[in-house]
């Protein structure tokens, strides 16, 4: 007994030491006490950095006049205006060619992945080779590609390239109709945010009737019925306020109407098109992840290839495709940082003059840096809503 004693408190001589609870906050509290100590020995160094070198700190400077144009200005911009207009320009910018990258390289993305998984031998086999091109060359210098192999060699305005609709593509840039609003315009604005909020409810509405009773009904076509209709008919309804400013070609230039400049084309096509490459993977890998047995047991049903794919096989292999197309999303918006080898006028272009101008080094970098933080993260919280949506849910 007395031996039993002796072994039962022997192990209590290191509980001390040896107690796991112990020993992981000691951990924890050394891990935080270095982490806080590293950050006040760089914001000192910093700041002493600055002190050394007489320059302000603060963000007081965004008030100063910049005194740069900037080509491309989705808002009213001069060089009079304060720095901080000049960095919200780049700042919208850089949200354009994020949006019209995104979408255009889900869709070219989905195209080209369904098509490797096409039965037509020359289809797969083209699909395949515009995913090992694109997947396999830097962004940078896809984006050189367009820029100088393809936009930089297109005709002068003298020869320009007439296309439908009276618009014109020459090595200036891509010129189509300017659409001018009169009086009365707010109403067709309103009547498509209706035409939107009633083709939400229609497809809510639809989704519950087919949970409940198995019948469908033609949500798409209803849809475009909706957010075609009610605008048109609002137009009409306001006496069609609406006038077009056409491009007209002069001698040296093209007048009037809206251009897209070969800056931004360069960038939104090499972007779109190198993140549609991985897109497309993911996309194949998605479907193929779905069970054979699925596309069987539809076929079973009667129902044809297309339909399968479409309401069997998509809706499963989204599952699996949103969360990594989030991260190709975000490469995206990131990559469109490199514009500023090309010249276009992005977050980075614009910060990155305001800073050379100003010398707030440190306060252009965090500019920069919490503008791209924020929009990766808005672009992850409307990937995880719409993942959160798609998920399975469990009885």
């Amino acid at each position: 007994m007395a031996s039993q004693e002796i072994l039962r408190e022997e192990p209590s001589r290191g509980s001390f030491i040896n107690d796991p609870k112990i020993r992981s906050l000691f951990f924890q509290t050394l891990v935080i006490v270095l982490l806080f100590g590293s950050v006040w020995w760089i914001v000192q160094n910093v700041i002493d950095n600055l002190a050394r070198l007489h320059i302000a700190s603060g963000f007081g400077f965004l008030r100063g006049r910049a005194g740069f144009d900037i080509s491309d200005t989705p808002i009213a911009y001069t060089s009079d205006s304060t720095y901080f207009r000049a960095i919200l320009v780049g700042l919208i910018n850089t949200i354009i060619v994020a949006v019209a990258g995104i979408i255009t390289a889900t869709i070219i993305g989905f195209i080209i992945g369904v098509g490797r998984l096409s039965q037509n031998w020359l289809i797969r086999k083209i699909c395949t080779v515009y995913i090992e091109i694109f997947r396999n060359i830097p962004p940078l210098l896809v984006i050189f590609f367009w820029y100088s192999g393809v936009l930089a060699v297109l005709p002068p305005p003298r020869e320009s390239f007439h296309l439908p609709f009276g618009s014109f593509l020459n090595q200036r840039g891509f010129y189509f109709p300017r659409a001018i609003w009169g009086d009365g315009s707010w109403l067709i604005l309103v009547a498509f945010l209706v035409a939107l909020a009633m083709a939400w409810f229609v497809a809510h509405r639809a989704r519950q009737r087919q949970m409940a009773t198995g019948q469908q009904f033609p949500v798409f076509w209803t849809s475009v019925g909706l957010i075609v209709g009610l605008p048109v008919l609002a137009f009409l309804f306001a006496g069609m306020p609406l006038t077009f400013d056409l491009p007209k070609q002069s001698t040296f230039n093209l007048t009037g109407g809206f251009q897209v400049k070969p800056e931004f084309l360069s960038l939104y096509l090499a972007l779109s098109c190198y993140t549609a490459a991985f897109i497309a993977e993911i996309v194949r890998a998605g479907i193929r992840g779905v069970s054979k047995g699925q596309t069987e047991a539809a076929g079973a049903l009667g129902l044809r290839s297309g339909p399968i794919l479409r309401l069997v096989v998509v809706p499963q292999a989204m599952r699996i495709v949103i969360p990594p197309m989030t991260s190709q999303y975000l490469n995206l918006t990131k990559n469109s940082s490199l514009a500023i080898a090309i010249g276009y006028p992005d977050l980075t272009a614009t910060a990155g003059t305001v800073l050379n101008q100003t010398g707030q080094a440190v306060e252009g970098v965090f500019i920069m840096m919490s503008a791209y933080l924020v929009l990766s993260l808005v672009t992850s919280a409307v990937m995880n809503v719409v993942n959160a949506r798609m998920a399975l849910v469990e009885r």
